[in-house]
């Protein structure tokens, strides 16, 4: 359909018959995208012919990612055949990085420029306005499928500083706000014009290391580095209330957590030891990155960087401290680039070990700690593979084992968090995950809710994004397939009705919602949904172009890319 669509324009292009039809959305400077909307008015130029499903399919498994097939049954249903089962299913595709794009809006965007500044979603508010480096602006879908938004307009602005954050606040210039800093949950919560949301601590903060860099490539020298860094003192002095102790990658509410499972002693002593005996000391000079974003596993990165540098000192190690730009970092990270320490986390997107351990340690995980480890990966596809959490629950202990004894990080604090919001704010909560939908918020009968977090979003095709700041974003612009209810983290219906898998988890289908459109006005069929997927998962398509085209999320939740590129 779309092939004919565009095939259409092209002819009407040289007849020079193209009319005014719907408006593309706006970009960020205020005019609009002429492709997608010349692809609009040829849409509405002509009836649609009958429709024709796609189907996207791997030749075979071989290539070793979950995804077998994909296919539009019909226009609106939607099956997903996988190479083996996959119970976390349903809790993946919910995630917001795989909302659904309008088919013809992917193709006349080639896969990135609007799609990333000038995003055509389906929710419950359509991007007014980017105007970067200030702030972001929404306004209210009045098309939208579902329970119109409750604030006409909902503002996005950012800082850096908590205590910017927290001042703007108690003046009234902001509704709500993110990361609460570490000093100030007492001062909110005894301000009776203010509400404390706090979050439930499902993230961790690590130390990560390359294995491709040397030292670092031998493992007993991650060990005595996992010695050697006293992370209850970093809680004990940087952390706010609610944080505790990370034994283990994994956080104790999220499935897939190993009860009684303790990580390596504070023991600097053993560690400089092992250094010495492994030739690391004397003289070994080191780096430590990170980026100046405060996030809710990591209240206060500058300090704790200087924390971990004077730590190392007293291992006989010199660490000069590297800041980056936060994009740059989180792409330097991803694709391995990244010496010496880095300083990063991660905040659960919906509350499976998949989403943590897969997504750092599977075979489609990133080079960010460098090469993998193969009886890693084996326990991840056993865990994940099987049916019921009593089944799955031994291999992620062995995952987790095999996680402290190859030390690709030393996991910190599961960092307690919250946002605030002014008190008459009906509705406000703070979201585990990091969702928080703004069009249930009603901020005291205000036209427009204004909401200011730690950093800018990056872009906004989330698809190829993983910052926690871009993807609220999109979750007020973008739907996927099925939802996460806010407040909790259980799966709902959302652009599919229903859903449904055949005994052995191997095959998915889902029925989409009848009548929903994109903010274009396209409306929604299958085959938006298998070109958003198949774009994403084969790296040779054409359009897999994204902001970075690295597509972390795909790659590592569903164990690689079709087509991958060859590793060094």
């Amino acid at each position: 359909m779309t092939r004919k669509r565009m095939l259409l324009l092209s002819v009407l292009l040289i007849l020079g018959l193209v009319i005014g039809g719907c408006a593309a959305p706006a970009s960020p400077s205020g005019a609009t995208s002429e492709e997608p909307a010349a692809t609009e008015a040829a849409a509405e130029a002509a009836p649609a012919g009958p429709f024709e499903p796609m189907v996207y399919a791997a030749e075979n498994c071989d290539y070793g990612g979950l995804f077998k097939s994909m296919e539009a049954v019909d226009e609106q249903t939607v099956k997903f055949t996988l190479c083996y089962p996959d119970v976390a299913f349903p809790a993946k595709v919910a995630f917001s990085a795989f909302a659904i794009n309008d088919a013809d809006y992917l193709e006349a965007t080639g896969g990135g420029g609007d799609l990333i500044e000038n995003p055509n979603g389906t929710g419950p508010y359509t991007l007014a306005e980017w105007r970067r480096g200030d702030q972001m602006i929404f306004q209210r879908n009045e098309n939208f499928w579902g329970e119109k938004a409750i604030p006409a307009t909902v503002v996005f602005r950012w800082g850096a500083e908590s205590a910017q954050r927290l001042v703007e606040l108690q003046a009234g210039t902001v509704d709500g706000i993110d990361g609460v800093g570490a000093d100030d949950f007492t001062t909110i919560e005894d301000d009776a014009n203010l509400q404390l949301a706090l979050r439930s601590g499902t993230n961790v903060f690590y130390l990560g290391m390359n294995n491709k860099f040397p030292p670092f490539d031998n493992e007993r020298v991650r060990q005595a580095f996992a010695m050697g860094i006293d992370r209850q003192r970093l809680i004990d002095n940087f952390y706010p209330p609610g944080s505790s102790l990370a034994t283990q990658f994994m956080p104790p509410s999220i499935f897939g957590y190993s009860q009684g499972q303790t990580w390596y002693d504070y023991n600097p002593d053993e560690a400089k030891k092992i250094l010495e005996e492994e030739g690391v000391l004397p003289g070994f000079k080191t780096t430590i990155t990170y980026r100046d974003v405060v996030r809710g596993y990591l209240p206060n990165p500058g300090i704790v960087a200087q924390d971990i540098q004077a730590q190392l000192a007293d291992l006989g190690v010199e660490a000069e401290i590297v800041v980056m730009e936060s994009g740059s970092f989180l792409t330097a990270a991803n694709d391995g680039e990244v010496d010496g320490f880095h300083m990063l986390g991660w905040g659960a997107d919906y509350p499976d070990a998949t989403n943590f351990l897969d997504y750092h340690f599977g075979p489609g995980a990133s080079a960010q700690f460098g090469a993998g480890f193969p009886d890693l990966w084996d326990a991840l596809k056993e865990g994940s593979t099987k049916a019921t959490p009593e089944e799955r629950q031994p291999f992620y202990d062995t995952a987790n084992e095999l996680i402290k004894q190859h030390v690709p990080m030393i996991p910190v604090a599961h960092g307690g968090n919250a946002a605030a919001f002014k008190a008459d704010v009906e509705g406000a909560y703070a979201s585990d995950i990091g969702a928080e939908q703004f069009a249930l918020m009603n901020p005291g009968g205000r036209e427009a809710m204004v909401w200011m977090q730690n950093a800018e979003p990056i872009g906004l095709y989330c698809a190829d994004e993983t910052d926690g700041e871009t993807l609220r974003a999109c979750e007020q612009i973008m739907q996927s397939l099925l939802a996460y209810e806010p407040g909790t983290v259980a799966v709902i219906p959302s652009l599919a009705t229903e859903w449904s898998a055949n005994e052995d988890l191997t095959e998915w289908t889902f029925t989409l919602r009848d009548g929903v459109t994109f903010h274009n006005g396209a409306t929604l069929d299958a085959n938006d949904v298998v070109l958003s997927y198949a774009v994403q998962w084969d790296a040779s398509h054409p359009l897999h172009v994204g902001n970075s085209g690295q597509f972390s999320y795909f790659s590592s939740l569903f164990n690689g890319l079709l087509n991958a590129p060859a590793t060094e």
